[in-house]
């Protein structure tokens, strides 16, 4: 049996290798693992994935630092991102193979378009999941509260437009109350460190009225974590409206499709809270100018009301006591017509026998002596004869 050291056997297949692979390809993979330094060389690892995500490929691969400075910053001013783990690239490569390192790849060059092309088509199968989940429109169902005070914010405590938000809410004339659940806005471990804090929000969630998501500032325009279908969907399904100010001008993130509402920036988040905290101040001040124009009206109907109760009430006790004085002068009257004097006046006299007066003749007896009132004098008499 002929045996050889294992060295010669790697020498055989690195020459078989050269020989068979002496050329350049254009590789389409994903990367799994990158590591690099500023100004040194860049180690990769590409994977291919089925369908189930099972590796059905796996591939070491290394950017030497004269071509990783020129290539990645090529790929980021295309892209508008940096290389990053979980991107699918296109890649030129030459391949190698060294008796101790084994197989691996040389990259040569990168084809941008393939990575935005690539980018886009998830995109578009996300937003397609997503309706056809029914998950776009859930958060338009939240009954936003009428004051919106109680914010939980998610964001990099670092950030430039952290800072932002929080200065502008300080800065308005209303009493904000927020909170920073701290997560990485950026990469490809953004969308699991946001669902985490999201987490966090729900733990406490009958604390907070909206959940603010923001990120943070500088240059980098890295929105692809943001286009995750996990942390979308997650987003689309929290129990309170999500706010979010995670783009720029000419971003428009699938997260900012399926939030309550989308602004473009940090400070612009903080604005249209103090907007609906205005709105409501204003509504306010209209309900307090109808209340007083309300109570003025009512003041014065009352006030009309009063001085016509008070008017008929005057007019029926002048009635009433001209009524009054009507009956008291016609009993009067009739008090005077029948009274003694009246009587006397018409002819009649008062006969009086020991002071007490004289109804009938049987009263008398002859020899009393009666007193006759008139109704002017008197006069004393003898009775000598009675008869009934």
């Amino acid at each position: 049996m002929t045996t050889i050291r294992l060295s010669e056997l790697c020498e055989h297949i690195q020459d078989a290798i050269q020989a068979r692979f002496d050329d350049t390809y254009w590789v389409s993979a994903e990367i799994s693992s990158l590591s690099a330094k500023a100004g040194g060389h860049c180690y990769l690892e590409l994977v291919e994935k089925q369908d189930n995500s099972s590796l059905s490929a796996k591939v070491r691969a290394t950017c030497w630092a004269n071509t990783w400075a020129p290539l990645s910053l090529f790929f980021t001013e295309t892209t508008g991102m940096p290389l990053q783990v979980g991107m699918h690239i296109l890649v030129e490569v030459s391949v190698t193979f060294h008796p101790v390192y084994g197989l691996s790849l040389t990259i040569l060059n990168i084809n941008p378009e393939f990575t935005i092309g690539d980018l886009m088509r998830q995109r578009r199968e996300t937003i397609a999941r997503l309706e056809e989940e029914g998950m776009m429109e859930l958060q338009q169902s939240i009954v936003l509260p009428t004051l919106v005070q109680r914010v939980a914010v998610v964001s990099s405590p670092d950030a430039a437009g952290y800072q932002d938000f929080v200065h502008q809410l300080s800065a308005s004339p209303f009493a904000f109350r927020h909170a920073l659940f701290t997560a990485t806005m950026q990469g490809d471990k953004a969308a699991m460190s946001i669902m985490g804090a999201l987490d966090k929000v729900f733990e406490q969630v009958m604390q907070f009225d909206i959940v603010v998501i923001i990120r943070g500032g500088g240059a980098t325009t890295d929105l692809t974590c943001f286009d995750n279908y996990e942390l979308c969907a997650y987003c689309a399904q929290f129990p309170l409206p999500i706010l979010s100010g995670i783009g720029h001008t000419r971003d428009v993130s699938v997260l900012d499709m399926v939030a309550y509402e989308a602004v473009k920036t940090p400070t612009a988040a903080a604005e249209w809270l103090i907007s609906r905290m205005q709105e409501q101040a204003e509504r306010l001040d209209r309900l307090a100018s109808r209340l007083r124009e309300t109570a003025l009206r009512q003041v014065a109907f009352r006030r009309e009301q009063l001085s016509t109760v008070t008017y008929r009430l005057s007019a029926a006790v002048r009635n009433y006591v001209a009524e009054r004085r009507h009956r008291l002068d016609l009993i009067e009257q009739t008090v005077r017509l029948h009274s003694p004097e009246a009587i006397f006046r018409r002819g009649y006299s008062l006969t009086l026998k020991n002071g007490k007066p004289v109804r009938s003749a049987a009263e008398l007896q002859p020899g009393d002596t009666i007193q006759t009132l008139f109704a002017s004098g008197e006069a004393s008499s003898r009775v000598e004869k009675c008869e009934e």
